[in-house]
């Protein structure tokens, strides 16, 4: 069970956590617990309640997905907060359309995650604002395709939610490390429970053997996502960066549209008896993206503010974190940074 804290105390604790990010991160490390601190955010916390207070004016953020849904509202909060945001989607049009519907400073890119060459190009194009990144938020993705489709001989949802996002973490981890304190954010998802038995299917990335389920790849992708942000945590640990993995919660944002239309109409009459709204799901990655109080924590899944205590033995499972790594490194390095002779 969790201790108890007040939302007054928690907040005079986070007045000194902005001086100490500042300190280099082995002090940090000898100052901060890396248990992440009880937070007074819920289930039904907002994005613009967990920030609230905050002056982010200095910092940037690059988001996928932020042209819609938890993206878009992660992307007007930050800047809401005085950030400075590189809002990214699929298309320039809706980038633009995106950032310039909402107040504040916004920079629109855009990429294909099932596409390896235009996330390389969105990269590039963000390194080349010579800007470091106080925060990257893997946000975007697909879910429950309903048929097998296939990328680069491997199931869809596993190279748009694992392998694009791979391959954009490498190539800004330079600029995220460049950040007094910089944070990766990789959206996983409760799913990732409905993954095969076995976790990651080293040997079968097609879902070639048997009969496909649009809810088991969707999970195996999810259990990637969350598998790749712990091994993530591992290599930076030792610097002033960190990474974690979040589940949003249930939202009916456009994440849905391959469900069958009986549970998109089930959804948008009934799901305000099960769902969060988008504000509320949008807080879990805002919070971990911004919170003085997770200076130094790293390698944690959170759900509603939280550390999530219902992860399962595989999203903990460090030596298929560190296989799955490698394995992906092999899958996209034609489109990985060079590394120096």
């Amino acid at each position: 069970m969790k201790a108890s804290i007040s939302r007054r105390k928690f907040v005079g604790q986070l007045a000194t956590l902005p001086l100490l990010a500042l300190l280099p991160a082995a002090l940090q490390a000898q100052i901060i617990s890396k248990i992440p601190p009880t937070s007074p955010f819920g289930a039904d916390s907002t994005a613009e309640e967990v920030t609230a207070g905050l002056d982010l004016a200095g910092k940037t953020y690059a988001i996928t997905g932020a042209n819609s849904g938890l993206g878009y509202e992660t992307m007007r909060v930050l800047a809401l907060r005085g950030a400075r945001v590189i809002g990214i989607a699929r298309t320039m049009d809706k980038a633009e359309a995106a950032c310039s519907s909402i107040a504040g400073v916004t920079i629109p890119a855009y990429l294909d995650l099932g596409n390896f060459e235009s996330v390389v190009n969105c990269a590039s194009m963000i390194r080349g604002l010579d800007i470091p990144l106080d925060g990257l938020v893997c946000n975007a993705g697909i879910m429950a395709l309903p048929e097998r489709e296939l990328l680069y001989g491997m199931e869809k949802q596993f190279v748009v939610n694992h392998l694009g996002h791979f391959i954009l973490v490498n190539q800004l981890l330079e600029t995220v490390l460049a950040a007094p304190q910089g944070r990766f954010v990789l959206l996983s998802s409760l799913a990732h429970r409905r993954a095969p038995e076995q976790g990651i299917q080293f040997d079968d990335l097609a879902f070639a053997n048997g009969e496909y389920d649009a809810w088991t790849a969707y999970g195996h992708s999810k259990l990637a996502n969350a598998l790749c942000s712990l091994e993530l945590a591992r290599r930076v640990s030792g610097t002033s960066a960190t990474a974690n993995s979040v589940h949003p919660g249930v939202i009916n944002t456009n994440l849905g549209r391959h469900l069958p239309w009986y549970m998109q109409v089930a959804g948008t009459l009934f799901g305000w008896t099960f769902m969060k709204s988008i504000e509320e799901g949008a807080a879990t990655q805002t919070y971990v993206a911004t919170s003085p109080g997770l200076v130094g924590v790293n390698g944690y899944y959170f759900a509603d503010c939280n550390p999530d205590p219902g992860e399962t033995a595989a999203m903990r499972d460090e030596a298929m974190a560190a296989r799955l790594w490698l394995l992906s490194e092999e899958l996209t390095r034609d489109y990985l940074p060079a590394t120096p002779a």
